[in-house]
């Protein structure tokens, strides 16, 4: 098989995410918010490994026809911003009134997050908090935190766009790689026991919710060292 019919099989992968994050939207409508995360998470998987297989074929050589990191941020603002706001507005996740005002922040300085050139260090962190709004209403879900809180969280993170504080990217950041990815496996394990089997074994849940807790402990603590570091490795 040539290498230009595997690229452009490649952005074909791609734009798969288009019909998750469409299906995610249905059900956000239907409130079906356990749905909503599972077709996220597959729209999350193709876009962890769609740049990979793009750079194993050389799709930028083979199908220069297609700019893959346009698609690629078309696609991303669907699932990452603009589906996770219609679920924080559709689903009563900010006190009532501050609908609007929450999702306009949020799509808003979101569309700084796509423009900026300046997203990612030379080692492949995120500069700034990366927009993944997607994650932020996985723990509004998880953690049932009150609608006053998640508008003070939206807050924080809409601020946090804009200051430079370093954030992981398990599948491009090669500084502990192996241990990121490691974490972030056992994160999406004990995600899953959480979000689809609340009603499982006590002691199963509370395993679950306390090795979630130390992932997201390890990758915070990450984002702290590296931001602190202002020198690359």
């Amino acid at each position: 098989m040539s290498k230009t019919l595997l690229s452009y099989f490649v952005h074909i992968f791609t734009v798969t995410g288009v019909v998750f994050g469409f299906l995610a939207l249905i059900n956000a409508i239907e409130q079906n918010i356990p749905a909503v995360f599972f077709f996220l998470a597959i729209a999350l998987f193709v876009d962890g490994i769609d740049g990979s297989l793009a750079r194993i074929v050389d799709v930028k050589k083979n199908t220069p026809n297609i700019n893959g990191e346009i698609l690629d941020n078309i696609i991303d603002y669907l699932n990452y911003v603009f589906v996770p706001a219609f679920v924080i507005y559709w689903c009563n996740m900010v006190p009532e009134g501050l609908e609007l005002i929450s999702i306009s922040i949020i799509l808003i300085v979101s569309c700084y997050t796509f423009a900026n050139n300046n997203i990612k260090t030379t080692d492949f962190y995120f500069s700034g908090f990366p927009a993944l709004w997607n994650v932020v209403i996985l723990y509004f879900y998880i953690l049932d935190s009150s609608s006053e809180t998640n508008f003070y969280i939206i807050i924080a993170f809409a601020f946090l766009t804009f200051i430079p504080f370093k954030y992981v990217h398990p599948f491009r950041v090669i500084e502990f790689r192996k241990t990121s990815l490691s974490l972030l496996i056992l994160w999406m394990l004990s995600t899953v026991v959480l979000l689809y089997f609340p009603e499982s074994n006590q002691v199963i849940i509370n395993i679950s919710f306390i090795l979630w807790c130390l992932s997201n402990l390890y990758f915070l603590s990450l984002t702290v060292i590296r931001s602190i570091r202002k020198e690359v490795i």
